[in-house]
């Protein structure tokens, strides 16, 4: 396991993930992480897309201006905000199971954004899988020619919109 680096997380979630968000929000900050919330702030029925896009919208944002933030994203499953954020120009969206996926995320593609899921996931697991993808470093080497193919594909897709 790599070292734990204090970061600046995003973090949304739709009402499904509402809990395990604020769970996770409590864990990160008393780790030393700055947090931004981007909601949601009840079990009220919200839309995950309007979430996802908050928080990666916003992490494009800090990139732009020198930033590293990373991204959590919690709704009932993980998919959804996964097909999301994976829209955004930049954003490497993973869903996490379990501790080899969440590993080979960060070392294998750089994942800048874990998403997971409310419904299924315990928050003991949770913070696990969350704090071994925080200090999971990116492997770089052979993996880098993959990213670079990932940004010429974003690249071209971009022309045609």
């Amino acid at each position: 396991m790599g070292t734990e680096r204090n970061v600046k997380v995003f973090m949304g979630a739709d009402h499904g993930g509402f809990e395990l968000k604020e769970h996770l929000k409590a864990h990160l900050i008393a780790r030393g992480h700055e947090v931004a919330d981007f909601g949601t702030h009840s079990r009220d029925a919200v839309d995950f897309p309007d979430y996802a896009f908050l928080v990666t919208s916003a992490m494009t944002g800090n990139r732009m201006a020198g930033g590293d933030a990373v991204g959590i994203l919690v709704d009932s499953i993980g998919q959804g905000s996964a097909v999301v954020a994976n829209k955004v120009p930049g954003i490497r969206a993973v869903v996490a199971m379990d501790a080899f996926s969440v590993k080979s995320s960060r070392e294998h593609t750089d994942a800048n954004v874990l998403c997971l899921g409310g419904a299924w996931l315990g928050a003991g697991l949770a913070r696990d899988l969350v704090d071994l993808w925080l200090s999971t470093p990116y492997a770089g080497g052979r993996h880098q020619r993959r990213l670079d193919k990932i940004a010429q594909i974003e690249k071209q897709t971009m022309k045609g919109s």
